[in-house]
């Protein structure tokens, strides 16, 4: 084995103790860091990456050349958490953390996520680690954006939309998830088991159920149950109502209404609620 001179040893020590010696200062950063964190339904997203600016050069085609891999940001690799399964632009991806690249075009762009999320940047891009790439159509921004931006917009109980905006352009991948099924499941389970519940509970679920219309005649026994235990719980009455209309049951929803008031004499907008739901089916 080759000896190392102990004078060259010295000089790395040397360099090594001037290096612990430096103070501590705070620069600001060219591109500074953003942290995106975003719940869609009931998976957790992050992004995390560097924001460059324009600063008066042109992006694409230009800074960042056409058909080439890019960080899709400044700095290491624009990192993206999901805590559950979900689909990009219809291609399944499984929770995880992942490197977002993205091939920029002019008339479409390439977005990949790979498994390698410890790169500076693209350098030592490897396609072999990518876990799916598919196309994304760009369109033209009427308003210029001057520092790079990653969110998350359009969001719906299973889906939204994340968006990459700089200079002139957006590009937009459509994010879907599951919700309702998960959610509804739980549901179930927490009623089956025994034990009684708040008046509160049965109101989230009730109006769950409501608001994404799934499970409604589980739901009008839900209720029931919820009304056995809480027979002054208003609100949850007045649920029981609107799903016996969903139902279509306009009698029991009129006469399930009517005894939502009653529950609750003082209550102005719950009143007010059910008199709207008798209006409407009378």
């Amino acid at each position: 084995m080759k000896r190392i001179p102990l004078v060259l040893l010295a000089a790395v020590g040397f360099a090594a103790a001037l290096q612990a010696e430096d103070p501590k200062i705070e620069i600001p950063q060219q591109s500074p860091l953003n942290t995106v964190r975003q719940v869609v339904g009931l998976t957790d997203i992050e992004v995390v990456y560097s924001r460059p600016g324009v600063k008066g050069r042109t992006v694409f085609g230009g800074l960042e050349s056409y058909g080439k891999v890019w960080r899709t940001g400044a700095n290491a690799s624009t990192k993206i958490k999901f805590s559950t399964a979900v689909k990009l632009n219809g291609s399944a991806v499984p929770a995880g953390t992942y490197a977002l690249y993205t091939i920029p075009g002019e008339r479409e762009w390439t977005i990949i996520l790979s498994r390698d999320t410890t790169l500076w940047g693209a350098y030592g891009y490897d396609a072999k680690n990518d876990l799916v790439r598919f196309p994304a159509t760009p369109t033209k921004l009427t308003e210029p954006v001057e520092t790079f931006t990653i969110d998350l917009n359009e969001i719906r109980t299973e889906s939204a939309t994340l968006e990459l905006r700089w200079q002139n352009t957006r590009v937009a991948v459509k994010l879907e998830c599951s919700a309702i099924a998960p959610a509804f499941a739980q549901i179930e389970a927490a009623l089956a088991a025994a034990g009684e519940k708040s008046a509160g509970f049965y109101y989230n679920v009730l109006e769950f159920c409501l608001a994404n219309d799934v499970g409604l005649p589980k739901a009008s026994v839900w209720a029931d149950q919820g009304i056995a235990q809480h027979p002054k719980a208003a609100w949850v009455i007045i649920e029981k109502a609107w799903i016996l209309q969903k139902l279509g049951d306009k009698p029991g929803a009129i006469a399930t209404a009517r005894l939502a008031a009653a529950a609750a004499p003082g209550d102005q907008g719950l009143a007010q609620a059910a008199q709207q739901l008798i209006a409407s089916l009378q």
